[in-house]
């Protein structure tokens, strides 16, 4: 790759990093050269993760070097340690120095245990102790299992899958356990809209979830879950999602949680050609398609930096959720602003993937294959709606087999 090119760094190999990569490559191409710095050696796709303890799916994992090729990027295998944005440097763990045209941080977050004395599922590295917690209640050890949402929480969609899979999973092993969800939310899924809600709500009713609203669980111990108001809800076992924190980045401005203030285009806020996307941003959505959109806006930011006649697009965010329910899955999308909500058992985009990215979802389908991005459940017979995700120039990125 010729230095002589804009030279762009992508710090961050998941979802927002690729996806940037792949925005660069279908805009930029001749103009810039992209390379990715990222410790992984594979690319994880991570939200399958809340079915591997119920054997309903796996964690999909690929070789990220090749990803990254096939994105146009070169991936130097590295961690980020700090940033220099006067001399316009990256240093790396290993001490070396990168220099940088445009520097795109896609790091993510870091999640740390939210309710004390409960499970917290990050994902799949939790994976066996949920499997574990999970065999107790087929055996009747545990009887009660209650989901719980942190405070601060604001992607609550993957604790509502493990309690609706846990529901289905007791019932198909003929086991007389409880399941409910303890939330701060004042309804369930609430950042969908209400139509979202209310059809969440008849679900979870129909499963014989019980569903505790607008109290902040706080820590379980001694066979019961303490929650704000102040009481004491009796259950066997707690499992929590994370709370997240900021990777704290030497040389950049970020608040108090280590999160980086951006634009509607993704530039750091009083930083040059500094850009971030993703779970690092302050934007308080954690989640992988909006993730994607930030990547889109800051890619084209930055291919505008590099001369390429394009006009920036900003972050216009619209939330989509593909919620995994043990049995038909069902699709939400929303747009941030409230101008309207949908959820459906037909998909709403396509690929009808949980990752969801303008770029990123026709690619992954393309290279991994459409069965390995897709989770079990999901009905291969469904016909794609949502047509915006599926052009670029006119013409579509995924066809139907």
């Amino acid at each position: 790759m010729s230095r002589s090119r804009f030279h762009v760094v992508i710090a961050g190999g998941g979802v927002a990093g690729l996806e940037a990569a792949l925005a660069l490559q279908a805009i930029a191409r001749d103009d810039v050269s992209v390379e990715i710095v990222a410790p992984e050696v594979e690319f994880t796709y991570r939200p399958l993760a809340v079915s591997e303890p119920f054997e309903k799916g796996e964690v999909k994992r690929f070789p990220l070097h090749a990803l990254a090729e096939a994105a146009g990027a070169r991936l130097r295998p590295a961690s980020l340690a700090a940033v220099d944005a006067d001399e316009k440097t990256v240093r790396l763990d290993d001490g070396t120095r990168v220099g940088y045209d445009a520097l795109l941080l896609t790091v993510g977050a870091v999640p740390r245990d939210a309710v004390d004395g409960a499970l917290t599922f990050r994902g799949a590295q939790d994976g066996a102790a949920l499997a574990a917690l999970l065999a107790r209640a087929t055996t009747g050890d545990v009887r009660s299992l209650t989901f719980a949402v942190p405070s601060g929480t604001t992607w609550p969609l993957p604790l509502y899958e493990l309690a609706l899979m846990t529901a289905m999973h007791l019932t198909d092993h003929v086991t007389n356990g409880s399941v409910a969800v303890v939330t701060p939310e004042d309804h369930p899924l609430a950042i969908f809209g209400p139509t979202a809600s209310t059809a969440l709500a008849e679900l979870l009713d129909l499963r014989g979830i019980a569903f505790e609203h607008s109290v902040t669980p706080v820590e379980w111990r001694d066979g019961k879950l303490r929650v704000v108001p102040e009481r004491w809800i009796a259950t066997d076992a707690v499992v929590s999602l994370p709370r997240l924190e900021g990777p704290r980045i030497p040389g950049l401005p970020q608040d108090s949680s280590g999160f980086l203030p951006t634009d509607e285009y993704g530039w750091v806020l009083g930083v040059n050609d500094v850009y971030a996307a993703g779970d690092v941003t302050q934007f308080p959505l954690k989640q992988g398609g909006i993730a994607t959109q930030q990547a889109d806006a800051a890619a084209s930011a930055i291919a505008a930096d590099a001369g390429v006649d394009v006009r920036p697009e900003e972050f216009r965010p619209v939330l989509r959720g593909l919620l995994l329910t043990g049995f038909v899955p069902r699709f939400l999308r929303a747009d941030v602003t409230g101008a309207g909500s949908t959820i459906d058992t037909e998909p709403l985009w396509w690929p009808p993937a949980k990752i969801v990215g303008r770029h990123l979802a026709p690619f992954l389908a393309e290279h991994l294959g459409l069965a390995e991005a897709l989770p079990d459940e999901l009905r291969m017979d469904a016909v794609p709606v949502d047509v915006e995700l599926d052009r670029v120039e006119g013409r579509p990125l995924w066809s139907r087999v």
